[in-house]
């Protein structure tokens, strides 16, 4: 039922009026995250769909900005900036969960005899990114395995990796199916404590997301636009090694390591981040998106528009949307 459902995603004949222009934002350089998308363009299926779509390459101004100033139509949205977002009164909607599950995982030296569970990092240093939400996912997991909570921290960004492979730093986080990849690639021992493990909701990582004001003006282009992408999932999901040779042609020289883009598509698919069993590609689970955004809110992460925390749980349900995914039976 599997394979039929996929069969006929591939097969989904879209439209949409011709030649309609508009763009997604990236949230961080291509990487097999983004696969769908560049399926969907070399496959014709967006001119298919009768859409002239722009890919805007990665900067400094966040996807999330871009998509919630109405400046790009769509974004690929990590899930935590989305939901920090909007609580803010943000106008976007999580249209499409690019990955079913959590793909981040706490990480350290695959030799280090001192650390054999999470309570072992009381007192060690985190190699960090910066946000709030940093601490709060650590303290919990250390915690729930009978630990105080307490570590050290060094903001290093993507730097935290090299720091902890040369040993400057105890433990990170990284996305095991692009950073832990490379890891192994690198023959860098590694082991990692997973979040669900220790008290973490999962989540989807990362949603494609649409401007709130454009997609209720233009819901037929919408739903063009991600029925296409969703085909282009579907298409990964069940073909990755072909998709990552489409990613990496269709990124024009960017993606320099072809042997960790097809590596990752593989951890990727073989660990199921790309669709559940007899399930759309893209569905968003509805209580998924509420656990995360109630660890959030009793962490006390999320803040309104007036920049302090806010003392109610939020309602969800107006955040996202499945009614513009094609919905096998």
């Amino acid at each position: 039922m599997r394979h039929l459902i996929t069969a006929a995603l591939l097969m989904l004949p879209l439209s949409a009026s011709a030649q309609e222009k508009l763009s997604v934002a990236l949230d961080w350089t291509p990487n097999t995250n983004h696969v769908g998308l560049y399926v969907a363009q070399a496959q014709g299926w967006f001119e298919e769909a009768g859409l002239d779509v722009e890919i805007l390459p990665y900067t400094d101004t966040s996807s999330i900005t871009l998509v919630a100033a109405g400046v790009a139509e769509f974004g690929i949205l990590g899930a935590i900036g989305f939901h920090s977002h909007r609580t803010t009164g943000a106008d976007m909607t999580a249209v499409m969960a690019v990955v079913q599950h959590e793909t981040g995982r706490l990480v350290f030296n695959g030799e280090r005899e001192d650390i054999q569970r999470p309570a072992d990092l009381d007192g060690k240093i985190y190699a960090g990114f910066g946000s709030a939400w940093e601490d709060a996912l650590i303290s919990t997991i250390i915690r729930n395995d009978g630990g105080k909570g307490s570590f050290d921290t060094v903001t290093l960004g993507t730097s935290a990796y090299e720091a902890l492979a040369n040993g400057s730093v105890d433990f990170t986080l990284e996305v095991s199916t692009w950073e832990g990849v490379n890891s192994l690639l690198l023959d860098r021992p590694q082991r990692a404590f997973n979040y669900a493990d220790y008290g973490v909701p999962d989540q989807h990582t990362t949603f494609l997301g649409g401007s709130g004001t454009w997609l209720a003006q233009n819901p037929d282009t919408a739903r063009a636009f991600v029925q296409a992408v969703q085909r282009g999932y579907a298409f990964a999901a069940e073909n990755p090694q072909e998709a990552a040779e489409m990613l990496i042609s269709e990124t024009s020289g960017m993606l320099t390591n072809p042997e960790l883009v097809r590596a990752s598509m593989t951890a990727l698919v073989e660990g199921g981040y790309l669709k559940d069993p007899g399930e759309p590609v893209g569905l968003i689970d509805a209580g998924m998106v509420e656990d995360m955004v109630g660890f959030l809110f009793e962490n006390g992460i999320l803040r309104g528009e007036d920049g302090r925390v806010i003392e109610d749980m939020p309602d969800v349900t107006d955040w996202f949307t499945n009614d513009y995914l094609a919905q096998e039976s």
